[in-house]
């Protein structure tokens, strides 16, 4: 047998091209029960304390709270108030990941061992930003979603280990934290521009800094979909939050046609990037692995 790197193989998941259910990924014996309930317990308590702190079972929205400075016509980089229902998708997706660490193939996974405090820190984190917001601690709200993004991105770098989930797998986690990751990117930008222009820095309100501003978001968005190697659910959530970046803009107190084209075609670009890199990717994979086979063959 060779070395895969010797051959030019990669693992699959690893960022430079997408995850399959191929691969070592197991472990020598199943994680004990400790890690996985209080992931579970401390999701579940993230979450609730995140709907509370929302507004969604009463109180105070977010888009009301600190007099309003996270509005949806907050600033030029602000998405449209229905963006934000992308929450709901997310928090199901986390609930189910929650439930699925649990399963015998999860307790057996490399993946998932390495993934489960890092899971634990981002919904903690999430529901810590609520409280900042609620208390009108903006500062403290920035601090705390550069943590959360900073979380996000380390857990993309564990997910491009081999998986051994299957589907199941691929959904709750990759899909849930490839969404969680691409909306947070862009709602860093939207929070950290609402903090400037709550601290009276009134440059971040006209229209070239919100050009700058998407322009940025849609940055990372692509460097997102490069380092990953094309994972599509990162890039749908940067896109359905610049999406609604450009239909905010089309009316309201920062209403311009500029800031509208510019949001929509970033929104655009990030998806098509991220797909030209995932086809990339499964285009040389069986090239890679040809090499591999010959010299497997050579060696026998």
């Amino acid at each position: 047998m060779t070395d895969a790197r010797a051959t030019g193989q990669r693992h699959a998941g690893l960022p430079g091209g997408p995850a399959d259910a191929a691969g070592p990924g197991d472990l020598p014996a199943p994680t004990g029960w400790a890690l996985p309930i209080i992931t579970l317990l401390g999701t579940a308590a993230a979450i609730v304390a995140a709907f509370i702190g929302s507004g969604a079972l009463g109180g105070t929205p977010i888009a009301e709270a600190a007099g309003g400075v996270l509005s949806a016509d907050a600033t030029p980089v602000a998405p449209a108030g229905s963006a934000f229902s992308i929450w709901s998708v997310i928090y199901l997706g986390l609930a189910a990941y929650a439930l699925w660490q649990l399963t015998p193939v999860a307790r057996r996974s490399v993946r998932q061992a390495a993934l489960r405090p890092w899971a634990l820190a981002s919904v903690l984190l999430n529901a810590a930003w609520i409280w900042a917001v609620q208390m009108e601690l903006i500062l403290g709200s920035v601090l705390v979603i550069v943590l959360l993004l900073a979380v996000l991105i380390r857990i993309m770098f564990i997910l491009g280990a081999p998986r051994i989930g299957g589907v199941p797998e691929t959904v709750v986690t990759d899909g849930t934290f490839g969404l969680y990751l691409g909306w947070v990117s862009v709602a860093f930008f939207a929070n950290t521009y609402a903090w400037l222009a709550s601290e009276g820095v009134d440059v971040v309100t006209e229209v070239p800094f919100g050009i700058v501003g998407i322009i940025v978001a849609a940055a990372v968005g692509v460097a997102t979909a490069l380092l990953s190697g094309g994972r599509i659910p990162p890039a749908l959530a940067t896109a359905w939050g610049l999406a609604w970046v450009a239909y905010g803009r089309t009316s309201g107190e920062h209403e311009s046609a500029a800031l509208v084209w510019t949001a929509a075609i970033a929104s655009v670009v990030v998806v098509v990037v991220a797909l030209a890199r995932r086809l990339t990717v499964r285009t040389r994979q069986p090239r890679a692995a040809q090499p591999a086979n010959a010299a497997e063959r050579t060696a026998q």
